[in-house]
């Protein structure tokens, strides 16, 4: 068993951690890595194995929610209970669209669409988005303060303001919208973000960040827009790490000792640091906008483009 192959896989397993949960596209990163830390494996072993280190990433989210995505037990009340059922149905909604397009479209995107200029576009253009998307944010904010004497906190400007029931989340960082909890999400609101899901299908986009993106154009705060992006990552990943799987086998892939230590370790990997990455994430929204994401993805973009112009 080859030393170095581990320390790569690791390596990947640091990347997948953290570029998962953040909106600039784990997938994108991935891609990039491999153009200069190749691992020594077939190319059916990485394709299978891009897809399936996300399954280390999803189980962190499956540990640090754990409350909230289980529908019994932590003492929780009927109605508690009966709200988490509900979030399952928002779920399951918000993941029909990527189930529905991209298993489908699943090889021709593998095929036509798995480069470093695709990469570099999207990260250019949903980072863009991001910065548009927070500008318009902001001076939708200005206007509702103007208007309504609510300051970026959510709270009356003086005492003879009465907060309104529109008043914004109150955070630092001026997070608002009118969908404030996972309990104020509709079905229908669930489904559109899903769609904005699709848009991930395209390496480069982000899943997080088309989800992140759909979410506030539809009315979530950032913190309800970014727990939704991660329970919706539940199904779709162990859906799409299942469909890779069965893929690999059914080409006549196999697993041998070393191959099987390159996976496990990367996803072990994954996990650990996703559950610092979502954790920081948290924090991060309820204080900060996405504008730094925004201007990483073009930067990042505009250099991987220039890369490959000159060699």
């Amino acid at each position: 068993m080859d030393i170095i192959e581990l320390l790569k896989s690791a390596f990947l397993g640091l990347v997948e951690g953290i570029t998962e949960w953040l909106p600039i596209s784990s997938t994108g990163h991935m891609i990039l890595v491999d153009e200069f830390i190749k691992l020594n494996v077939t190319e059916e072993f990485w394709n299978m194995f891009l897809v399936v280190i996300q399954l280390g990433a999803i189980l962190a989210v499956c540990v640090l929610f754990i409350r909230d995505l289980l529908p019994f037990g932590f003492g929780k009340t009927r109605q508690e209970c009966r709200s988490t059922w509900n979030l399952w149905g928002k779920i399951i909604v918000g993941c029909l669209p990527a189930a529905i397009i991209g298993i489908p479209l699943d090889d021709f995107m593998e095929e036509h669409l798995y480069n470093a200029w695709v990469v570099a576009a999207a990260l250019i253009v949903y980072g863009i988005a991001f910065i548009v998307i927070e500008r318009w944010r902001a001076n939708k904010l200005a206007a509702r303060v103007a208007a309504e004497g609510v300051t970026p906190g959510g709270r009356p400007m003086g005492s003879h303001f009465a907060a309104p029931a529109s008043a914004v989340e109150p955070t630092e960082g001026g997070d608002f919208g009118s969908i404030t909890t996972l309990d104020d999400l509709s079905y229908k609101t669930a489904f559109g973000i899903g769609c904005f899901q699709v848009l991930s299908l395209i390496p480069g986009t982000s899943r997080s960040g088309s989800t992140i993106i759909g979410g506030l154009l539809l009315g979530t705060t950032r913190s309800v827009a970014a727990k939704f992006t991660f329970f919706l990552a539940i199904p779709v990943m162990f859906g799409a790490s299942f469909l890779k799987l069965v893929k690999f086998f059914l080409k006549g892939g196999v697993f041998d000792p070393s191959g099987v230590a390159i996976l496990a370790v990367g996803c072990v990997v994954a996990f650990i640091v996703s559950l610092v990455a979502i954790k920081w994430l948290m924090g991060f929204v309820r204080r900060h906008d996405f504008t730094a994401f925004g201007i990483y993805r073009i930067v990042l973009g505009v250099a991987v483009l220039a890369y490959f112009m000159l060699v």
